[in-house]
C-alpha cells in the first residue's frame, strides 16, 4: 500500500478528520478522531537516515499507535522502524513502499484507531475499575 492508497482507505473507512499541522512540513498529514481529536495515524515523508537506513532519500511512512508487546515483534519484520518523532514504546513507524502486506497495515491501523478512540481509558484506570 502506498501513501495515497492508505490516505484514501483512511478517509473512506474511518471518516476521519485530517489536517496538515506543520507549515514547515506541508506533506505531513495527521488523521484524528472527530470526537476527541486524538491522532491515530500520521503519514509523512522521512529521510532514510532518520529511520536508521543508509540513505538520504525520502520515504513515505505512517506512524501508528500500537500495543507495546506487539511493537517488539513488528520491529523485527521488514518495513517497520522505531517510531519516528513519537513515543517509541507505544507507536511504530511503517513503510508505505509495499514491503508490508496491506492486510497487516489495515489491521495495525484498526488497532491504532481503537487505541485512541474517544472514551478510551488507560490501563491504570482499567485496573482501578477492577478493584
Amino acid at each position: 500500500m502506498n501513501r495515497e492508497e492508505l490516505r484514501r482507505y483512511i478517509m473512506e473507512e474511518y471518516h476521519a478528520e485530517n489536517d496538515f499541522p506543520w507549515l514547515r512540513y506541508p506533506e505531513n498529514e495527521v488523521f484524528r478522531h472527530p470526537g476527541n481529536r486524538k491522532w491515530f495515524a500520521l503519514i509523512m515523508e522521512v529521510t532514510g537516515d532518520r529511520l536508521g537506513l543508509p540513505d538520504q532519500e525520502k520515504h513515505a511512512v505512517v506512524n501508528l499507535k500500537c500495543d507495546p508487546l506487539l511493537i517488539g515483534s513488528l520491529r523485527a519484520e521488514p518495513g517497520f522502524f522505531p517510531a519516528y518523532h513519537m513515543n517509541k514504546t507505544s507507536w511504530i513507524t511503517a513503510a508505505l513502499d509495499g514491503s508490508i502486506p496491506d492486510d497487516k497495515l489495515k489491521m495495525l491501523l484498526e488497532l491504532s484507531f481503537e487505541a485512541t478512540a474517544p472514551g478510551r481509558r488507560g490501563r491504570k484506570a482499567d485496573k482501578e475499575q477492577e478493584r
